[in-house]
């Protein structure tokens, strides 16, 4: 990247990083069955009575296993460079098949989150849309 293509870090700065992740459900029962073992994992004293009354659809599957991998359905999942050309249909012992990532960054986003969860909300603003080229 050239110099003057670089951006320097600067005070009041607010840098936005999007992501986006796929996998494919291979195995639902494993999928369920993982997301409720990750509730128990995490928080000793939840039973597996209660993650089962806690884990009940995709939803909860998914909110679940980015919980327990830190912000990430499936911690090997691949970026779409390394995913070119690839199709394996296996499932992981979670009962995925991780697809791949993206990652966006965008510095200065013209609608930052700061401004969604305030007084100055902006209505109609899809908070995951990509800011328009050349802003942020």
């Amino acid at each position: 990247m050239e110099d003057e293509q670089r951006v320097r870090p600067r005070a009041g700065m607010t840098i936005s990083v999007r992501t986006r992740e796929e996998v494919v459900v291979v195995d639902p029962d494993r999928v369920i069955a993982a997301a409720r073992a990750a509730l128990v994992e995490d928080d000793p004293e939840m039973t597996e009575e209660q993650a089962a009354r806690h884990v009940v659809d995709v939803y909860d599957a998914v909110d679940a296993l980015v919980e327990h991998h830190g912000g990430r359905l499936a911690p090997e999942t691949m970026s779409l460079a390394q995913t070119h050309g690839r199709r394996s249909g296996r499932a992981n012992p979670d009962g995925l098949d991780p697809v791949g990532y993206i990652r966006h960054y965008a510095v200065d986003d013209p609608v930052p989150l700061r401004h969604l969860a305030s007084c100055f909300r902006v209505p109609d603003h899809d908070p995951f849309a990509t800011p328009p080229d050349g802003d942020g």
